[in-house]
């Protein structure tokens, strides 16, 4: 994609706060952000104090990204068919109590290693269930064109609570013990349960009877067709996989500093996310000079150079240069690649795609931090990170051809152009029948023969995408101008819904292969369903 194609005039970065809704979100998650960060500090540097093994302590960050890779993309499911706003609720109530019970464990000195894993592995559930959800309700907060820099604020938003909530947790385990940021974490659960409580959703949620498993199968059916995600999906592994060791180590690089201690880690955090609203806060004027091919890579760039400065020259002033510069690099990469995927998805599908997005994310930290922790402990965090760190630039080298932004210049809102089927069975139970085989017929000239046949499997992807889970295409034997599109749909009500999810991209595509047909009505199309 040239560069003329993605660069756009900036909005106001500030634009998506004159949202009511948007506003009162950002401020709640803002501070349920800043208990989550005190948290991390917390669970983080208790683990240094009840084993501080590296392969050990690096297990804190596994056990908080593995459960979304497990349960992002059913969480995706449940958001897609649910109310997300009383789904959101009902998680955070689940992560206010098991919170609760932690910081009473942790008061009374009754954790242990194992026990503080458990936990850690059942709030990142209740993170798996609630991510897909509050990434896909951002478009219903605000318009299209309000949709980047929401993100950003998004992204800054966790950043500021980055700068303030490691910080916090500092002051509070030197004056007041380590169960004091588990505490004001439960309290922050709080906050945002009211703030959900006071929001009026007003989109509506589409009803299906379509079993979990097959709506899940149908997500990732649409995520395997859709290049400009699956670009952003390779780009994401290749960054985080490497970028892992930043965070899983960094507990460790302060423990190699002389008079390295809770307070320099929580400096260090704090630096990266000032780092990280400074990035925010320049992202605007960047994305109106460069592609974001260009911000990506400058990030990556970025990251690396500050891991290569942690395992160099590990005294404090360095560190917190490199922390600094980590952070306003981190933002740039994290924001690019989560707008890259939010424009490639349309509504329907929008928290199942964000999910597996998230399971690449969260799967990639979760792998990367157990093995950049065995990296160190059979050779050192120095070693650790500069292998990372040159593993960053080798993969972004690798992955170059694949580019970000693809959907930003796309119209996925649905075209509605399908007509209704003519339908003769009796409406009643129509709707469960299943499976279905649509076929399309298509009268093709002999010379035209090579390029239908290019257009018609590049069309094929619409209907992967879009509920499909078999698709085929022959050619007559009797009569070899006679084309027959035929593909396969899990129910009637699933090839009803197909209708209300081909998109205007997909129509310029459709009518380009319709345009083949050499009869004066176009393609014959047949419904053919299953016995009842």
């Amino acid at each position: 994609m040239s560069s003329s194609a993605e660069v756009s005039q900036p909005v106001s970065p500030w634009s998506p706060f004159g949202y009511r809704a948007f506003a009162l979100l950002w401020g709640a998650t803002l501070i349920s952000n800043i208990g989550t960060w005190m948290h991390e500090v917390g669970a983080s540097w208790l683990m240094t104090t009840l084993n501080s093994s590296p392969a050990v302590v690096s297990l804190v960050q596994a056990a908080t990204t593995l459960p979304v890779f497990l349960f992002a993309l059913y969480a995706g499911t449940l958001a897609d068919r649910l109310d997300k706003r009383k789904m959101l609720i009902v998680v955070n109530i689940f992560l206010l109590a098991i919170i609760t019970v932690l910081t009473f464990l942790v008061h009374f000195e009754l954790i242990t290693p194992l026990l503080l894993i458990l936990f850690t592995l059942a709030i990142g559930t209740g993170t798996a269930f609630m991510a897909p959800a509050w990434q896909a309700i951002v478009p219903a907060l605000v318009p299209r064109d309000a949709l980047q820099p929401a993100i950003a604020l998004n992204s800054m938003g966790i950043n500021i609570s980055r700068a303030i909530g490691p910080a916090l947790a500092g002051v509070l385990i030197a004056a007041v013990g380590l169960s004091a940021p588990f505490a004001l974490n439960a309290l922050s659960h709080l906050v945002i349960i009211i703030a959900l409580l006071m929001w009026k959703n007003t989109s509506t949620t589409t009803r299906t009877s379509q079993p979990v498993f097959n709506a899940m199968m149908t997500g990732m059916r649409h995520v395997a067709h859709n290049g400009p995600l699956k670009a952003t999906l390779v780009r994401s592994f290749s960054f985080f996989i490497f970028a892992s060791a930043y965070w899983a180590l960094l507990p460790l690089v302060v423990r190699n500093i002389e008079d390295g201690g809770a307070t320099l880690y929580g400096l260090l955090l704090t630096l990266i996310g000032t780092g990280a609203v400074l990035g925010a806060l320049a992202l605007p004027k960047l994305r109106g000079r460069f592609e974001s091919n260009t911000v990506a890579a400058g990030g990556t760039v970025g990251t690396a150079i500050a891991m290569a400065l942690l395992a160099l020259s590990p005294n404090p002033e360095i560190a917190c240069a490199a922390a600094l510069l980590g952070g306003f690099s981190w933002i740039a990469v994290l924001t690019t690649f989560n707008v890259s995927a939010q424009t490639a998805l349309p509504n329907w599908v929008r928290a199942r795609g964000l999910a597996i997005n998230l399971m690449v994310f969260f799967g990639s930290m979760a792998v990367g931090a157990a093995l950049w922790g065995q990296v160190a402990t059979v050779s050192s965090t120095s070693i650790a990170l500069l292998i990372s760190a040159i593993g960053l630039l080798v993969g972004l080298l690798l992955t170059r051809r694949f580019e970000l932004g693809q959907g930003e210049t796309l119209d996925l809102t649905p075209s509605m152009h399908w007509p209704a089927p003519d339908v003769q069975l009796p409406e009643d139970g129509l709707g469960d029948r299943g499976p279905v085989m649509v076929e399309v017929e298509y009268r093709i000239r002999p010379e035209d023969t090579k390029a239908f046949l290019k257009a018609i499997h590049e069309w094929s992807g619409e209907r992967w995408r879009d509920g499909a889970y078999e698709w085929r295409i022959f050619q007559s034997a009797e009569d070899p101008t006679l084309w027959v599109e035929a593909f396969l749909v899990s129910s009637w009500e699933e090839h009803m819904a197909q209708h209300d999810r081909v998109s205007n991209q997909d129509k310029v595509l459709h009518e380009s292969v319709q345009a083949f047909d050499q009869r004066p009505d176009g393609p014959v199309v047949r419904h053919l369903i299953a016995p009842g």
